[in-house]
């Protein structure tokens, strides 16, 4: 009986009376049950994640289906813009070439009656010149017995004319 008097025999007998109580008590059952409800929360916590990772990686992929879909669509909109900006300038230096030479050939239509004009009014100065020229010949010329026989022939000729 010397191993009443030692401690180390105390200590065993009272850690062996704790543990009997606590599972007297039924401690073990208790702790497992916390446990077991701390592994069902950790367990939901886990399959909510899951569930919020996949709908972020179904988020993610529809994002970055609409983004291409967006930037196929950016890229296809430039692209025509482009071609509309071709084809514009085009139609453009085409308008201006047919304005050109609408304006060219309206310059040559006034030139050439310009042309005109001034050959009819350098003709009709030189008709008149010619006239007044002739006039002052026939008048420096002219005496009236030379005018009184020209007026003579005529006459005479007169009815030869008519029939």
């Amino acid at each position: 009986m010397e191993m009443l008097h030692e401690a180390e025999f105390w200590e065993a007998l009272g850690f062996v009376l704790v543990i009997a109580i606590l599972v007297w008590k039924g401690v073990p059952g208790l702790v497992g049950k916390m446990l077991d409800q701390r592994a069902a929360t950790i367990s939901a916590e886990l399959n909510e994640a899951r569930r919020l990772r996949e709908e972020a990686a179904a988020l993610l992929a529809d994002y970055k289906a609409k983004a291409a879909g967006a930037e196929r669509e950016a890229e296809s909109i430039v692209s025509e813009a482009r071609a509309e900006v071709v084809r514009f300038a085009a139609a453009s230096r085409d308008d201006l070439k047919i304005q050109i030479q609408r304006r060219a050939q309206a310059a040559q239509d006034r030139i050439a009656q310009a042309e005109t004009a001034a050959m009819n009014e350098i003709r009709a100065l030189a008709a008149d010149a010619a006239a007044s020229a002739a006039q002052k010949l026939i008048l420096a010329r002219m005496d009236e017995k030379r005018a009184g026989n020209l007026i003579a022939d005529s006459i005479k000729d007169l009815s030869t004319k008519l029939n």
